[in-house]
């Protein structure tokens, strides 16, 4: 490990994804800073953070993944004992940014709830919001502070160019995901197919039509967020029925609760490709899983936040 010389810069972890606090502090060159989180008798989270972070600029690394509300607890008070400790800034580095879906009212007398997470890390002393892929890009304005949303379409892109498959199609499981699929499209120089689907309740969807041409084609589908993997097995199938050659698939975050790894076992699709927002138990790494590090990006946006240098340029 190269080291990074300048002490200012101190990374934090709690229990989410320690596995990639760790790597990512081995991209930028520095230990990751001593602290401990603990538990009362009954169940009240305890954060003790055991060097000096006076002056320095901190980036606390949390995934608000399963149990989000445990993770999204630890992380208030892990701000508020860095805002006490005279920490100079404290960058809240969120590689899976929990609530997100909640980000609109659907129906009468629901709350936003991505709005009402954006309202506590602010009111607990964040300075930033360093994130990846936000299922809706407008929650980047429910903050009043800055926001930098960092992307894994060229990850994910990347990763299909190596594989070399022939006479591919990207695919958007979705009208709300075709601007994701066009950007790995535009990079693979790949045309683009929608699917036309209609959701009949929360978790449930019902695939109904396929916009563009797939037949013959090896299909790429490309979500943000693959939960229940209903609807990426349910336009597996379809793509195939339609006369698609294989299928394969790839989201940034990989929630995978219930019946997605069965569904997703015994689906259409060739292989999954994901990142590691999300850490993934030895139950869900089948042989169909690929999972991506997304360590080398996080790593990048930390140093030039940090450096104060411009963070757009990681977009491509």
């Amino acid at each position: 490990m190269v080291k990074y010389d300048d002490p200012s810069l101190k990374v934090l972890t709690l229990n989410s994804n320690p596995i990639l606090a760790e790597q990512i502090a081995e991209k930028i060159g520095v230990p990751i800073s001593k602290s401990s989180v603990a538990r009362f008798s009954d169940g009240e989270v305890q954060i003790n953070i055991e060097e000096s972070i006076r002056g320095c600029d901190t980036f606390v690394i949390q995934s608000t993944s399963a149990p989000a509300n445990e993770h999204i607890m630890e992380l208030l008070i892990m701000i508020d004992a860095l805002k006490r400790a005279s920490a100079k800034t404290i960058n809240v580095v969120l590689p899976y940014y929990g609530y997100a879906r909640q980000d609109r009212k659907a129906r009468a007398r629901e709350p936003i709830t991505a709005k009402l997470v954006a309202n506590l890390l602010e009111t607990a002393g964040a300075t930033r919001v360093i994130t990846l892929d936000l299922h809706a890009t407008q929650i980047q304005g429910f903050f009043d502070i800055p926001v930098d949303q960092l992307q894994a379409v060229p990850l994910l892109s990347d990763y299909f160019k190596e594989k070399q498959l022939d006479d591919i199609v990207i695919v958007s499981p979705d009208h709300g995901g075709v601007v994701r699929a066009r950007k790995m499209a535009d990079r693979l120089k790949a045309p683009i197919a929608i699917i036309d689907k209609r959701r009949p309740k929360p978790n449930v969807s019902e695939v109904m039509n396929i916009v563009g041409n797939i037949e013959g084609k090896t299909a790429i589908i490309i979500d943000d967020i693959i939960d229940t993997a209903g609807t990426i097995t349910l336009a597996a199938n379809a793509l195939v029925e339609s006369g698609a050659k294989e299928v394969y698939a790839c989201c940034t975050h990989p929630v995978l609760s219930g019946p997605a790894i069965e569904r997703i076992a015994n689906s259409k699709i060739k292989e999954l490709v994901v990142t590691n927002s999300i850490p993934l138990s030895e139950d869900k790494l089948i042989d169909k899983i690929r999972p991506l590090s997304v360590a080398p990006l996080l790593a990048k946006a930390i140093i030039h936040v940090h450096e104060e240098r411009s963070v757009s340029v990681l977009f491509d």
